[in-house]
């Protein structure tokens, strides 16, 4: 008999960690849209970068079997070929504390957003996807032993869908079917590579499934119960702020201290 899935609660960086995509910071596929007004930045998020050790202790508290992290691209290569090998070190850190707290770690390779050096139409263009290999073999690497399990796409359906065919996020198309096949393949085409990569590769989770705080308790454990996956993520842990941030969080940071939010049956049928 396999093994069921086990449930990760996901850490978006990008919309929790706070320091990207203002004036200074590190900057996203966002930065452009961002600047002209369009929609508002992360701003400090939550400031989980110098904080993830507390919602880390509060998903040990609340029975949670893991958490997968977001690693943020652009705040570990900046600008191409420049690694800051203290946002690396950060990453480790959050990890290894996360393993010390009896929590699984996965970690996401690429969310939502994407170093804005890579342009607008990475997803399209050949010369991303050694890129996408050096950044996983970097974090992978980097992390060791306190890294599980990676996923290279957060969500790669979504990462289609919003920029090429409903125009909700970057490169910021409507209906363009033939763009967003050709960007769907070249993200196969990244996924296969890594799969075979050796680094990489033997670390890879294979099917997943992402649920939201919206269901309720009953609709949870059905899908545990019939979700055909190596991993569910139930998205998210705390919601964040700015472009594609989660529409609710199972935490959230009321007078400077973090509470739990998610009721008591919800929080049940996730254990």
């Amino acid at each position: 008999m396999s093994e069921p899935p086990r449930l990760l609660a996901t850490l978006d960086g990008y919309n929790v960690e706070g320091g990207l995509d203002g004036p200074g910071e590190p900057a996203t596929c966002y930065r452009a849209t961002i600047a002209l007004g369009r929609h508002d930045g992360p701003g400090v998020a939550d400031g989980l970068w110098s904080d993830y050790e507390q919602v880390i202790d509060m998903a040990r508290e609340i029975g949670l079997a893991g958490v997968r992290l977001g690693v943020e691209w652009a705040r570990v290569e900046p600008r191409r070929g420049e690694v800051d090998p203290s946002a690396l070190e950060r990453y480790g850190e959050v990890a290894t504390y996360a393993r010390a707290c009896g929590l699984g770690v996965s970690v996401a390779l690429v969310g939502a957003a994407w170093p804005s050096w890579l342009g607008m139409e990475a997803w399209l263009l050949p010369w991303t996807v050694p890129h996408v290999v050096a950044q996983a073999q970097r974090v992978v690497t980097s992390l060791g032993d306190a890294l599980e399990r990676v996923v290279v796409f957060a969500d790669a359906n979504g990462l289609v869908a919003s920029g090429f065919l409903s125009g909700s996020g970057p490169p910021w198309r409507r209906g363009a079917s033939h763009d967003a096949a050709s960007a769907r393949h070249q993200i196969d085409q990244v996924v296969a590579l890594l799969r075979d990569d050796p680094t990489v590769g033997p670390k890879m989770v294979g099917a997943t499934h992402t649920i939201g705080l919206d269901l309720t308790p009953d609709e949870v454990a059905r899908r545990r119960r019939s979700a055909n996956c190596e991993e569910i993520y139930v998205r998210s842990l705390v919601k964040g702020a700015g472009p594609g941030a989660a529409p609710a969080g199972l935490l959230e940071r009321r007078d400077g201290r973090w509470t739990v939010t998610a009721a008591a049956p919800l929080l049940d049928a996730l254990r």
